[in-house]
């Protein structure tokens, strides 16, 4: 359907897009002339920015914007993103506030989407994607066309839409799944190994939109010495086949690796990319979707350079509510299954991916806006049918007993003055002595083991009262409960986890302000019954209601309830004094937070669709805690048994009263007390707090 007289097309379509900038008449049939004026102003614009876009989609295929000048590339990025940055998108028909004002509330809610939908041309033309740029254009034109006797009904512009996703479906979705497991689209790949990576021009091919972050990454990497870039290359490559390695899995079995990382990094993705092949792996690098397809929510899997606006991203978040029914569900999902049964082959041997996240940006905090779409109550349980479908569909191809990962995260720039500092404190985080921690966190895991529940409590105003059942253990010579988690797939080390047994696992979780899924909670509370989540609250907004949703859209993802998948005490002191001393706390990503307090995940286990997998500790003992009540329905409800999600919710160690193991006896053993180690053998991860005291 793509490839049909594509040539053609496009040229047809330009053609129209052309006339459309200059016909001064074209709603001269419309009466109501508030109206009027609004559509001319829309179709005017968006005619424009295609058209420019057009222009720079034949200097990219002509190898004539590769000579263009450093200043000429800032301009061309600036123009295409101007429209959406800082207080143009007070006026952008992408702000769904501006274009209901202007056009009414259905058509300005569908019109954005529209105009939205249409920036994704942007990609299409860097990556010379021309059947999709051809189809976007003309999804423009036939939107355009509905108008031509007067404002359509509202009905004739959203089968417009829905016609649009349905139709393509099967082609965005394959190309998406292409986009994971075959290192034969290279489009990422291509500029990053063979691009000077010292003219950092290069940063302007890939079509994301380039801000001050990613060009002064790629200057610091680039001041860097060969052996500090192939050592912390060395820490992520390695740390993904120790993964396979204590998985018990073979990686010799796969062929790909897919690395998800922020622009700017490219000097160390290709030292990466190297070091991978080294071990026989061939990397695909894509980029995080663009088009509505293919995206959940405001979440981006895949390579991004900046992100030009975080409201716009949140304020169309659910732009699915327009045509999302049954029957695109299911239209979806039967996409998806053919695109992994037509691409089998290379699902089976790609070993999972390995990501590098970033932190140190500017917290956001989102404007709830009433004129955002939404998704009603029948669409969330179509979301979560979709979620928890797809998510078998991957485990059969992409098989979880099979495949491993690896994560790292490092700062950026705008986290301040000290970046440096903090990106050479982090590089000694990711680094630091995996035998000593291994050593202290058996100690707390042997402590734990036999233990009837942990007790967690809060400190400092912290409401945290938290009854946390573990699963007993038959022989402890050679079975435990806690996961020994050091620098592997989940780098940096520091951190015992567990599945927790659901009955009996109750009380209140609060933390004063954290950080979840990109989006800053207040005073976040929530209660648990049987390890599941009863009650909500947080102070972000006046209105209680709206502070409800807005833990169910972003932590629950529209289920009702989700369990407690794992708890877990975060030994990482250092990285926490490092947080500390630089006023950092709340910029860094979960995955060094984690290590730093205990905290409890909602949502999955840490063995989801591999509990079957004997797992082991270094010390030779199982690790028995791979299911609870909910996961263990895989043999007989799977549609119960997963919800496609794992959220981390740290308590910071200032927080803690009381961390301690409680046994069938009555008796207590202490691991954590007002906010310290008292456990014996685990010393040495107070002398982090005893430093910085000095350093006072």
């Amino acid at each position: 359907m793509f490839e049909d007289n594509i040539e053609e097309r496009i040229t047809l379509a330009m053609e129209r897009v052309a006339q459309i900038q200059q016909d001064a008449d074209y709603l001269n049939a419309i009466d109501i002339k508030v109206l009027k004026d609004a559509y001319a102003d829309y179709f005017s614009r968006v005619a424009s920015f295609i058209s420019y876009l057009d222009s720079v989609r034949m200097a990219v295929d002509s190898k004539t914007f590769d000579d263009y000048s450093l200043e000429e590339l800032k301009n061309i990025n600036t123009r295409l993103y101007e429209d959406i940055t800082g207080s143009s998108y007070d006026t952008s028909f992408a702000n769904p506030a501006y274009a209901v004002e202007k056009l009414g509330e259905d058509y300005g809610q569908i019109m954005s989407f529209i105009y939205v939908e249409i920036r994704s041309l942007i990609v299409y033309g860097f990556e010379n994607r021309l059947a999709e740029f051809t189809t976007v254009v003309e999804l423009f034109l036939e939107v355009y066309c509905s108008f031509s006797d007067g404002i359509p009904e509202y009905k004739t512009l959203k089968d417009i839409v829905y016609w649009y996703v349905s139709d393509y479906s099967d082609e965005f979705v394959e190309y998406r799944v292409r986009e994971q497991i075959d290192s034969s689209l290279g489009f990422a790949t291509d500029i990053i190994m063979n691009a000077d990576l010292s003219d950092e021009r290069y940063l302007y091919r890939f079509g994301e939109y380039i801000s001050d972050n990613e060009i002064q990454t790629s200057r610091f990497l680039a001041s860097l010495p060969d052996e500090s870039i192939e050592s912390m290359a060395r820490t992520f490559t390695e740390g993904y086949r120790i993964g396979f390695v204590m998985g018990r899995k073979d990686i010799t079995k796969k062929k790909t690796v897919n690395i998800r990382y922020c622009l700017g990094f490219e000097r160390l993705v290709r030292e990466e990319i190297k070091q991978f092949k080294e071990m026989g792996l061939d990397t695909t690098v894509y980029r995080s979707a663009v088009n509505s397809i293919n995206k959940k929510m405001h979440i981006r899997v895949g390579y991004y350079g900046a992100v030009p606006n975080k409201q716009m991203d949140y304020d169309h978040r659910f732009d699915c509510a327009l045509y999302m029914d049954s029957a695109f569900v299911e239209r979806k999902i039967g996409a998806l299954k053919l695109a992994y049964e037509k691409n089998s082959s290379l699902a089976g041997v790609f070993g999972g991916p390995a990501v590098m996240e970033v932190f140190g940006e500017i917290p956001f905090e989102p404007v709830e806006k009433k004129e955002c779409l939404r998704l009603d109550e029948k669409q969330q349980r179509l979301s979560v049918k979709y979620d928890n479908e797809s998510s078998a569909i991957v485990n059969k191809y992409i098989k979880g007993e099979e495949r491993s990962f690896t994560i790292i995260a490092y700062p950026v720039p705008e986290i301040g003055e000290h970046y440096e500092d903090i990106f050479n404190e982090t590089v000694t985080i990711n680094t630091l002595d995996y035998d000593m921690y291994k050593d202290i966190q058996t100690r707390i895991i042997d402590a734990l083991d036999g233990s009837s529940y942990v007790e967690v409590k809060g400190a400092e105003g912290n409401l945290t009262d938290m009854k946390v059942m573990v699963m007993q253990i038959n022989d402890r010579d050679k079975e435990t409960i806690f996961e020994n988690c050091l620098a592997d797939v989940n780098i940096p080390v520091g951190e015992v986890f567990t599945s927790p047994v659901l009955k009996g696992t109750s009380g209140v979780l609060n933390v004063s302000e954290v950080y979840l899924n990109d989006y800053k909670f207040k005073n976040l509370k929530v209660y648990f019954e049987d390890g599941m989540v009863k009650d909500y609250s947080c102070d972000n907004f006046k209105e209680q209601d709206k502070n409800k949703a807005f833990f169910k859209e972003n932590v629950l993802f529209n289920h009702d309830t989700l369990p407690i998948g794992e708890f877990a005490i975060g030994t990482n002191t250092t990285a926490y004094v490092m947080a500390g001393r630089y006023d950092i706390l709340y910029k860094l990503p979960i995955l060094i937070v984690e290590k730093m307090g205990p905290h409890f995940a909602l949502g999955d286990t840490c063995y989801s669709r591999s509990e079957d997998v004997k797992v082991y500790n270094p010390d030779g003992k199982e690790i028995i805690s791979r299911d609870n009540e909910i996961s263990v329905l895989r043999m007989s409800q799977p549609d119960k048994a997963y919800f496609n999600c794992h959220t981390d919710i740290t308590i910071p160690y200032d927080e803690i009263g009381c961390i301690a193991a409680v046994y069938p006896d009555g008796t207590r053993k202490e691991i954590i007390k007002n906010g310290r180690f008292v456990l014996d053998g685990c010393e040495k991860l107070n002398e982090p707090f005893k430093a910085s005291q000095t350093d006072l």
